[in-house]
């Protein structure tokens, strides 16, 4: 039995299905929710020492921390309506509540913070879209909290592969600190499939095979990466979803190519 995905589960009274704390996951940054709430139910919580990003991920929601109001905030009804997201940053040291006014689905992701920057909200003319990768590694990336903008340790970005095509691909890695060649970051990937009865394939390995697990995700799965390669395939006939989410010591994504694979990007 794989010891790196987890499965979703019933909602808890707060609507939360899921979720990886540094504890669980046996590192030192990233914590990751999901929570389902329906509308009118509400989600109350504070950051504690951990800055947060709220991802909206479907549905409309309100949102408060202090004095600050976000109403009525969220566009896409489907995640696979592929259009950006809404998104909030909330500093370490905030309270905050969610009011959802649709069905609502909401990740909420957190590292170290350090109390450096303001709340707000990132809307989705301000989210970058990029096509990375040709052929069967097409890919689509909505980058909602890029090492661009200020946060202190936080990287969140979702991607669309389309059904038949790889992603995470070639197979690259970011667990060794040894700027500017490789940051080290940990990171999530939670998985949506497109109709939901489908999989998608993910494998985690090192070097030296002393992590290598092969898994078969279904729709609402969420994989941890602590360490080494880590690509993902679409099969035919289902598309791919995923919210990735980054942190580690330094606030940065440089990776490191498979070189058993890197030959292919010479074509």
């Amino acid at each position: 039995m794989t010891l790196l995905r987890i499965r979703p589960g019933a909602p808890d009274p707060q609507g939360r299905i899921l979720e990886v704390t540094p504890e669980s996951a046996g590192w030192e940054h990233i914590g990751f929710r999901v929570h389902r709430l329906t509308s009118g139910q509400c989600l109350e919580d504070h950051t504690g020492s951990r800055e947060h990003c709220l991802v909206v991920l479907s549905g409309r929601a309100s949102v408060y921390s202090g004095a600050q109001r976000w109403e009525n905030i969220g566009q896409r009804m489907d995640i696979f309506e592929q259009i950006p997201p809404y998104a909030l940053y909330l500093p370490d040291g905030a309270d905050y509540r969610v009011e959802a006014i649709t069905e609502l689905e909401i990740a909420v992701c957190s590292a170290p913070g350090a109390g450096g920057h303001a709340a707000r909200l990132i809307t989705p003319d301000q989210i970058k879209r990029t096509t990375r990768g040709k052929d069967n590694n097409v890919r689509h990336v909505h980058d909602i909290l890029p090492e661009t903008e200020p946060a202190d340790s936080l990287l969140v970005v979702e991607v669309y592969t389309p059904a038949g095509n790889w992603s995470s691909y070639p197979p690259h890695k970011h667990d060794v600190d040894d700027l500017p060649r490789e940051s080290q970051l940990e990171e999530t990937y939670y998985h949506r499939i497109n109709p939901p009865q489908g999989f998608a394939v993910h494998r985690v390995y090192t070097d030296d095979r002393s992590l290598d697990e092969t898994m078969l995700v279904e729709n609402g799965d969420c994989v941890m990466v602590p360490r080494g390669y880590h690509p993902v395939g679409a099969p035919h006939g289902y598309q791919l979803y995923y919210l990735n989410v980054m942190a580690g010591p330094k606030r940065i994504w440089k990776f490191h190519n498979d070189p058993d694979h890197e030959w292919m990007l010479e074509k």
